[in-house]
């Protein structure tokens, strides 16, 4: 019982890390902290349903291009919102930011259930089975599996991508310092444009996975308090940090529903966030900069 909840929860766990992992690559490019990645989120899983419905894939190749048709879309709006909204407010105070990102979410959402898609709810399909298996004693579902091992792989993909590629050793350094970055004749502009993008992209592949399990509709971006709780509980700041706190909050949300009452499955988890920051403020992974 106790593997069964862990791996399910390390499904759930998965969709906050990507989450988290999508807010902290902002943050750390840019200072912004983007309350509108559920939004991007939501964005991206109405545009996979509206893919299934034209395409009905049948086989592997069908659904990698639905899936990668979904992130070319959500690259592209990703790189619109930096050049047409971020990019100008980039000398304004932190707040006047939060706010335009917070803005930003209630406008995909209008925009969403009123103009393009609609306001109901959908259930799409999934090239993974939610069929229950056993296993050694242990039930659970390839959906479950398959959302797991897609975050593992995206991880290692963007691991490599920022170690080894010359546009992942620029982000990088514009990562570290920024003014350093743009003296190396980095176009500082262009990185900033290119991490809204790579971070929309994270929140497709969320949104893909998340949809079977989720359902689609307008308020599936709320999952976003989820994803940040994540990123605060792993160390805000720390891509590895986002993963393990994601990860780890989906795993105790999981196991309080089997051995605490279900009224405080979502309580529990955000307890336990309070607990580890009491003790270690800077989260699981994160590290304290000391100003001289």
């Amino acid at each position: 019982m106790f593997l069964q909840q862990v791996i399910g929860g390390l499904a759930t766990g998965s969709i906050y890390a990507l989450i988290a992992l999508g807010f902290i690559l902002i943050f750390k490019a840019t200072d912004v902290i983007n309350f509108a990645q559920g939004e991007f989120l939501m964005v991206s899983a109405f545009m996979a349903k509206t893919l299934i419905d034209w395409l009905h894939p049948s086989n592997i190749p069908m659904w990698i291009a639905v899936a990668l048709m979904t992130l070319a879309f959500a690259a592209l709006y990703g790189m619109l919102v930096e050049r047409v909204l971020i990019r100008h407010m980039m000398n304004a105070p932190p707040f006047s930011v939060v706010i335009l990102t917070i803005g930003l979410s209630t406008l995909m959402i209008g925009l969403s259930g009123g103009v393009v898609w609609d306001w109901d709810t959908y259930i799409i399909e999934s090239p993974f089975s939610n069929k229950p298996v056993e296993m050694g004693g242990i039930i659970f579902t390839p959906l479950n599996v398959g959302i797991v091992g897609i975050t593992i792989v995206l991880i290692i993909l963007l691991t490599l991508y920022f170690k080894f590629t010359k546009i992942g050793t620029a982000m990088r350094a514009t990562q570290q310092n920024k003014q350093t970055a743009m003296l190396m004749g980095i176009n500082v502009k262009g990185i900033f444009a290119g991490t809204w993008a790579l971070s929309a992209m994270v929140a497709g592949v969320a949104g893909f996975l998340a949809a079977p399990i989720l359902l689609v509709d307008t308020n599936m971006g709320f999952v976003l308090i989820k994803g940040f709780a994540g990123a605060v509980l792993g160390g805000f700041g720390s891509i590895p940090g986002a993963i393990v706190g994601g990860m780890s909050l989906g795993v105790m949300e999981n196991l309080a529903t089997v051995y605490l009452p279900s009224s405080i499955k979502h309580v529990a988890a955000f307890l336990v966030l309070l607990l580890v920051l009491l003790f270690k403020p800077d989260g699981l992974l994160g590290f304290t900069v000391k100003k001289v």
